[in-house]
């Protein structure tokens, strides 16, 4: 009467032995389907990043379901998205080859302020910091050589009409002791030069009011741009390259070395 039991328990073992070993056996099948598919999308999505420059498209999760501005006609603004109209640009202001200078993306990043499509596509803001210290700097230096053109007042001569001392390496100390750069390199003198390059055109940006630039601080975001641009190539070519580029593409047109 003892092995019935006994047998039955071992029958029991046996069955569930098998349904365990049949449900494991069909979730690394899933699992496997699961990951394939999603390994599918992954190259489907690359593929689609190709077909697309980033700066060409708006990220879909970075949109919202339901717009909460109300479009107003009166304020539309329509930027460049010509790439060959960019590539002008570049070559008017950097010269023969300056539309190979920077790669695609960095180009655009470089002129695009971040009131463009609410920053969703990038913005020039860091750039323009690194490029703004590099242009600072070769302007120290161009008024300590004593080649800047500024202004700057008349020694006070001692009482006793003692001569002071004169050297060559000191000639151009005053430049910095009586004029700040900021004087200098004003949003003014830089906004025209950036006009006259034809950057108003390639700027991608959304002024507060489409009718009035300047009510708009279109200086400013002029300025900022070309100080991006020296970032970028400070980044990408190299410090040396990029004070040339800022000795010869914008303290030289401004007569300031």
């Amino acid at each position: 009467m003892a092995s019935k039991p006994a047998g039955r328990s071992l029958q029991n073992i046996i069955r569930h032995s098998r349904q365990t070993c049949e449900c494991s056996s069909r979730y690394p099948r899933s699992i496997r389907q699961f990951s394939a598919s999603a390994a599918r999308k992954d190259v489907e999505y690359d593929h689609e990043k190709v077909e697309r420059p980033r700066w060409s498209y708006t990220p879909e999760r970075a949109k919202a379901p339901i717009s909460w501005r109300i479009k107003d006609p009166a304020k539309e603004w329509e930027c460049n998205s010509d790439p060959a109209r960019l590539d002008n640009f570049y070559v008017k202001f950097l010269g023969r080859g300056g539309d190979k200078m920077l790669t695609e993306e960095v180009k655009w990043l470089a002129i695009t302020h971040k009131s463009f499509d609410q920053g969703r596509r990038g913005f020039n803001d860091r750039l323009s910091f690194l490029g703004r210290r590099i242009l600072n700097l070769q302007t120290g230096l161009a008024a300590l050589s004593g080649t800047a053109m500024i202004t700057k007042p008349e020694p006070i001569l001692p009482s006793d009409k003692r001569k002071p001392f004169t050297h060559s390496a000191l000639e151009g100390l005053g430049n910095l002791s009586h004029v700040q750069l900021s004087e200098v390199l004003t949003k003014q003198r830089l906004g025209s030069l950036a006009s006259q390059l034809g950057m108003r055109s390639i700027i991608r940006w959304k002024p507060r009011n489409v009718a009035s630039m300047d009510a708009s601080g279109i200086d400013v975001i002029l300025t900022t741009s070309l100080y991006a641009i020296i970032g970028a190539i400070a980044l990408q070519k190299g410090g040396d390259v990029a004070a040339e580029v800022a000795r010869e593409k914008i303290l030289k047109p401004l007569r300031l070395s």
